[in-house]
């Protein structure tokens, strides 16, 4: 039996970039179907594909991650597998019953209550009122809106609206479930509730997943598709290396250095393997950290931190020289300092380092606990080469060598 609960062959959708043509356009469009005419399918004056020529297919128990930046024309290609717009070009096919939450509040009647569009998204998704009525206390309990199911959704949050709207499309057992970027709201307690019902699913039902997020692709999706201006420029299971792609489209944050007189980073420097100022590394391999500073005389007793940080502008690691029990001699002359991070577990991507210097606690000197005397944000930037094994929270390593 084929299980291929989606299939999209060769689908596009163009629109124009101007209203009063748009309007033209549709009229134009509607008379020749009425007539049973077949009109010209390509581009007019002022329009353009915001989805060109996109295929896949996705089976049950398996989860397709829709990525790329934006304007890419991956909500678009949501709302034609939806049903809300028809592609202009192509042909798809969906089997089953279709759960989607495409928009926060798309489906939802502002003036019911949260009940009764309970009842509503229910009759929609093709159950009966029985249904509802034996699924409507789990759809309660999962979205946590006890409290407020009897009041009017358009006094609801975004927050309380994803809770809802995904409660009733997880609970209602779709075979086809649609998500676009809509986990991104929700608090931590119910982002992970949400991607253990994500798992439970999977087994029944075939998903895509839209997101900007990309430790959730790859936490969830067996599959990944990368659009770029409505085109598809990558597609396979080799999640980690579609990622990869749609990281490329940036830059990132510029470098930063922040900081008075009293502290001077001279040189930042990556070294793994005997190697100095790598710019690469495999995964595991080891690595260190070279500094060489000076520091103010007065500050005797400096600390030193120094932080990871991935594309998703996340602290991943850090290494502190005060949490590490590591106390640094200050005498003003230029000091060099070696941080061992050992073997790198990162995933692989582009990171960044960002490195301060405080300080500690010399009351004597007139400064501040804590007071940042000099800061060196995005430097040093480097690539982990590997495969995605999943992301780990924020670690504590380093192992100092410090001048005695």
């Amino acid at each position: 039996m084929d299980d291929v609960l989606i299939r999209a062959e060769h689908i596009s959708k163009k629109f124009c970039r101007d209203l009063k043509q748009s309007l033209w356009y549709g009229l134009q469009d509607i008379s020749s179907e009425v007539v049973g005419r077949k009109y010209d399918r390509d581009l007019r004056p002022n329009e353009f594909w915001s989805v060109n020529d996109v295929s896949f297919e996705v089976k049950r128990g398996e989860c397709l991650g829709l990525i790329g930046p934006n304007g890419a024309g991956k909500s678009t290609l949501l709302k034609m597998l939806n049903g809300l717009l028809k592609p202009d070009k192509g042909r798809i096919e969906m089997r089953g019953r279709v759960g989607a939450l495409i928009e926060l509040s798309a489906g939802f009647n502002q003036i019911l209550t949260g009940r009764e569009n309970i009842y509503s998204r229910g009759t929609i998704l093709g159950f009966s009122k029985a249904e509802i009525d034996e699924k409507i206390n789990s759809i309660i309990d999962f979205s946590e809106l006890k409290e407020f199911i009897d009041t009017p959704v358009i006094n609801y949050s975004s927050g309380m609206r994803v809770r809802l709207g995904f409660a009733i499309a997880a609970q209602m057992e779709p075979d086809v479930l649609l998500l676009d970027e809509v986990l991104a709201v929700g608090d931590i307690g119910f982002r992970a509730k949400c991607f253990n019902t994500i798992y439970e699913k999977m087994q029944k039902a075939a998903v895509i997943l839209v997101s900007h997020n990309m430790p959730q692709i790859s936490r969830v999706c067996s599959d990944i598709v990368v659009m770029e201006l409505g085109q598809c420029v990558f597609q396979g299971k080799d999640v980690s290396k579609g990622i990869d792609r749609f990281y490329s489209h940036f830059t990132g944050e510029n470098s930063l250095v922040m900081g008075g007189d009293k502290a001077v980073i001279h040189q930042i420097e990556l070294e793994s393997n005997g190697k100095k100022n790598v710019e690469e590394i495999e995964y595991l391999d080891d690595l260190s950290v070279n500094l060489e500073m000076t520091i103010a005389p007065e500050i005797k007793r400096p600390s030193v931190d120094i932080t990871f940080i991935n594309q998703e502008l996340q602290a991943v690691a850090m290494c502190n020289s005060m949490f590490n029990g590591v106390t640094i001699q200050n005498t003003g002359e230029k000091m060099s300092i070696t941080v061992d991070v050992g073997k790198v577990n990162f995933n692989p991507g582009i990171y960044s380092l960002s490195i301060s210097i405080y300080a500690e606690n010399d009351m004597a000197s007139n400064v501040s606990f804590g007071e940042i005397l000099c800061k060196h944000h995005n430097c040093n930037t480097f690539r982990v080469k590997g495969n995605f094994f999943g992301w780990a929270p924020v670690q504590i390593v380093g192992d100092w060598e410090t001048p005695s």
